[in-house]
């Protein structure tokens, strides 16, 4: 029994040794593409000019951190959620509160609207996720309508519709991610890989196919197909967790945000990072990443207070802006790339243009 265990160990370690050899030849090839970096290439590129953005609007009104904030697509309405429990949605014009919810549970992580814009979901430590229909009739009992959809075994970290209001997809603490039937409930498709809690998700834009980026606690970021359930893609380069991914707009590249206090930018097709948005100065982490509809900038939230603005070619900062006075934890570009809104520790939400 001994000498069969020792045999055993001993096939483990050459099986391990193998997989090393492997994944250092894999990185050699990677390496052998590898031929100029991107902020050579933008060398010729016109730099920015001066731009000038202020706050616009603030959404008073949550009683405690605001945690996540999604646009409806007609670029005007805002869902926020808190840890106060609250969900609110707001029109960004007005300021008004239009609805809100109280949820069982305090710490609503994440939200989203339905893409039709008569529906939004939310959860957080309840370890759910809820759909909930809006109407206009505002005598109506929001909570009575309330609809479970997904359940994991830890919290829910972030949630987005797919292209319909029928499906849903959703982060967890529990290490995966999962697609969900609204009407019925059912688990439609189940992610596993992450090694720890997942914290981010972000659907490919409609065009490029049925693929979303995710990002974690085990500092990886990965792309999964969703009809197979298998991850395509695998990221390794932050040095602490990913609280942000999103898909540059063409869908061939994602932006992540990091806990290591950079923001890096990976080409799917090239498979690897292309560009690191860093400075010595900033030392705090990035907690939510967007792109401008163009793509050439990269907003940054930072729990340092502040949201830096990247230029994505050139890797250099061109704006800082100061307002919030906590850390900033959401940050979303409005879906006509007018504004940007972002959402605070200092319980305020502010829209930017």
């Amino acid at each position: 029994m001994a000498a069969e265990g020792l045999h055993e160990s001993e096939t483990l370690a050459s099986l391990k040794s193998e997989a090393e050899s492997l994944k250092s030849r894999l990185e050699e090839e990677r390496a052998k593409l590898h031929d100029v970096e991107l902020h050579q290439v933008a060398e010729r590129v016109e730099a920015l000019g001066q731009f000038v953005m202020k706050t616009r609007r603030t959404l008073k009104g949550h009683g405690n951190k605001v945690l996540c904030m999604d646009w409806c697509k007609d670029k005007r309405r805002i869902v926020s959620s808190s840890q106060d429990g609250k969900v609110i949605v707001w029109d960004s014009f007005t300021t008004n509160k239009e609805h809100a919810v109280t949820m069982p549970c305090t710490w609503v992580m994440a939200c989203a609207y339905a893409p039709s814009g008569c529906a939004i979901a939310c959860g957080g430590l309840d370890n759910k996720c809820s759909v909930y229909p809006l109407t206009f009739d505002k005598n109506e009992n929001m909570a009575a309508k309330k609809k479970s959809v997904a359940m994991h075994t830890n919290y829910l970290s972030a949630c987005s519709f797919t292209n319909s209001d029928m499906q849903i997809l959703t982060a967890s603490g529990d290490g995966t991610c999962a697609l969900w039937d609204v009407e019925s409930g059912q688990l439609l498709q189940s992610f596993h890989g992450h090694g720890a809690d997942v914290l981010c998700l972000d659907l490919a834009p409609s065009e490029t196919g049925n693929t979303f980026v995710s990002g974690g606690c085990d500092k990886k970021a990965m792309v999964w197909d969703m009809r197979s359930g298998q991850c395509i893609q695998s990221f390794e380069t932050h040095e602490s967790d990913i609280n942000s991914v999103r898909y540059y707009p063409s869908g061939d590249a994602f932006a992540s945000g990091s806990d290591d206090a950079t923001c890096r930018l990976y080409d799917l097709r090239a498979d690897r990072e292309v560009a690191i948005y860093s400075k010595e100065s900033i030392i705090f982490g990035a907690s939510s990443v967007d792109f401008s509809l163009s793509g050439r900038l990269l907003f940054a939230g930072y729990n340092d207070y502040t949201i830096n603005v990247w230029d994505v070619l050139k890797g250099s900062r061109v704006s800082i802006l100061f307002g919030h006075e906590n850390r900033v934890s959401t940050l979303r570009v409005s879906p006509d790339g007018t504004a940007f809104c972002s959402g605070s520790w200092d319980h305020t939400l502010r829209v930017w243009a």
